[in-house]
């Protein structure tokens, strides 16, 4: 989150394992340059996320995380932003002891299924 609200780039991609993926909108899962792409267009907002973590489980070398998160204003260009989730997120310890995502799903909670 402190990259995100700093608008680091780099930062968030290197919180990334080299295949991790991003799934900016519910079932559009994105690794590689389409990940990085997905993330830059976040930033561009300018706008701070807040987050709020609800469990973390850890099992041995991974990890599942749910985080309530916001990001909410107004663009520079003066759209109005209002997005929200409950992201469920998978992480694995890597050897030099740093945690990184395999999946970050922003919308894991997300209902897909179509009114009826």
């Amino acid at each position: 989150m402190d990259a995100f609200n700093r608008g680091d780039a780099a930062a968030i991609d290197e919180i990334f394992e080299q295949q991790g993926v991003l799934v900016p909108a519910p079932g559009q899962p994105m690794s590689g340059d389409d990940r990085r792409a997905a993330q830059k267009h976040l930033l561009g907002f300018g706008l701070p996320m807040r987050a709020d973590v609800r469990h973390i489980y850890v099992a041995g070398d991974i990890a599942q995380i749910i985080v309530d998160w916001s990001i909410t204003g107004t663009t520079p260009d003066g759209y109005e932003i209002d997005l929200k989730g409950t992201a469920t997120d998978v992480a694995r310890l890597g050897e030099d002891g740093r945690w990184r995502y395999v999946i970050d799903n922003p919308f894991g909670t997300a209902d897909l299924t179509p009114p009826a």
